[in-house]
């Protein structure tokens, strides 16, 4: 057990809950903030599932990214804040700002709660999104250099994150003081679900691929990562000292077509097979390339295989 507390923010999402995880086997306090308190016991659940029955060093906390409400509280006598929380929506808003606005407010209002706090460092989980959706990808291989432009027409979720992830450099510029932020940026997060916690790109992609529902391959190309390595990337960048003022694109290596995730799970699970529709291995017009170099040389930082994150995904949806 150490003597350090890490405020996680959104403890019911899937990067949280492994991101939780993670700290207590690591012997860390943990605190974490619930839009509600009574969703507390779907964290427990899923711990419980993981093997973690001690929950002494655990603490929970109601708080919103919308209200000041809560969040004083929660970063009290904390160390590092690991600000995962922001809204994923099953489908775009009718106004984009009902996205941008609690994505926005509520990093700078996690950054503001922790720089009053002494913390040390704050974690902002960002996105790909926030990097490559504005320059043609043709030939391009996306860098943490590259920004999505937030003033071309995009969809609200990926201008969200990028308004987000700007709002908040430009915060720590001005104000941020002795604190220090470090910004991960993940492509399409899979991996094994927790009591039952998914992510949005495992519900679209494996759901939908092993349900039939997607029945053609979309003309682009996708990151994976597993979120287990999302939750280790966020615990190593959170005290490593080479990793203030940075981001890292969270990515294991190489791309993937929905063709590709359903062809690989044909072959390694083929007793799913008989769900899945036969999609045409069309060349995909977006080609859409990042590297994970710097995480992993800077960082030490080597993830899964794309395969095994997406493998792993369906093994434990089939056993829950």
């Amino acid at each position: 057990m150490t003597n350090q507390t890490v405020l996680v923010t959104g403890g019911t999402g899937f990067v949280g809950i492994h991101t939780i995880l993670q700290l207590l086997q690591k012997g860390y306090h943990v605190n974490t903030t619930l839009r509600s308190l009574s969703k507390k016991d779907r964290i427990l659940n899923a711990l419980k599932e993981a093997g973690i029955d001690d929950f002494t060093p655990l603490a929970f906390f109601e708080a919103d990214l919308t209200s000041d409400a809560g969040w004083e509280e929660a970063v009290a006598g904390v160390d590092y804040v690991l600000h995962v929380a922001s809204p994923f929506p099953a489908q775009d808003p009718t106004d984009e700002n009902d996205l941008i606005v609690p994505a926005r407010d509520g990093a700078l209002r996690v950054l503001k709660a922790a720089q009053k706090a002494g913390v040390k460092r704050v974690v902002l989980t960002s996105s790909f999104a926030a990097i490559g959706y504005s320059r043609n990808p043709k030939d391009h291989l996306f860098t943490e250099d590259d920004w999505t432009d937030a003033t071309a027409p995009i969809p609200p979720y990926i201008k969200s994150k990028t308004v987000a992830e700007k709002a908040a450099w430009d915060y720590m510029k001005t104000e941020g003081g002795a604190m220090e932020l470090t910004v991960i940026n993940p492509v399409g997060i899979f991996g094994p679900v927790l009591g039952g916690i998914t992510s949005a790109s495992l519900d679209i992609v494996v759901s939908g691929i092993l349900n039939g529902v997607v029945r053609e391959s979309p003309n682009f190309t996708m990151g994976v990562v597993d979120v287990r390595d999302v939750a280790a990337l966020h615990l190593t960048a959170m005290t490593h000292p080479e990793a203030g003022g940075e981001r890292f694109i969270a990515a294991s290596d190489g791309v993937m077509s929905f063709y590709d995730v359903a062809e690989l799970y044909k072959k390694e699970r083929p007793e799913l097979a008989k769900h899945i529709a036969e999609m045409r291995p069309t060349a995909p017009e977006f080609y859409i390339d990042m590297t994970n170099r710097k995480a992993k040389m800077v960082l030490g930082w080597h993830p899964r295989s794309k395969e095994v994150a997406l493998l792993a995904s369906v093994d434990s949806l089939q056993k829950n």
